[in-house]
């Protein structure tokens, strides 16, 4: 499974590769980072389809989370990828935009990521 994270924060990809070590390790996951919702966009233009799972921090420079999620959920219809958003933010308005805009999950930061990993292994 290939999963796109985009968050502005370049420690993330540390993060993700040490917690998930042995699902990279034996190919059952591959994760791919974008660092602003413009390099996301870009890495979906180049590789349509390939990512099956979009993780998504809300609260980016530029363009934000729910703006990607826009994005996505109106460009990319055939498969349409699951995306769930990201935050250190639970708040309700937050929750509920994400929602209304087709988010498939909401998250909330520090990420648990033993519950992230149930999460996946049922997509």
């Amino acid at each position: 499974m290939k999963i796109l994270v985009v968050d502005d924060e370049k420690d993330i990809q540390v993060l993700f590769e040490q917690r998930f070590r042995k699902e990279i390790r034996s190919g059952e996951m591959n994760f791919v980072f974008a660092y602003s919702g413009n390099e996301a966009l870009f890495y979906l233009g180049q590789h349509k389809h390939e990512a099956v799972l979009i993780l998504s921090d809300i609260n980016m420079p530029g363009m934000s989370g729910l703006q990607l999620l826009h994005e996505i959920k109106s460009n990319y219809k055939t498969p349409p990828p699951t995306v769930m958003m990201i935050t250190a933010y639970g708040d309700e308005e937050s929750y509920n935009k994400a929602m209304s805009e087709g988010a498939n999950d909401f998250l909330t930061k520090p990420l648990d990521f033993n519950l992230l990993k149930e999460k996946l292994k049922n997509i």
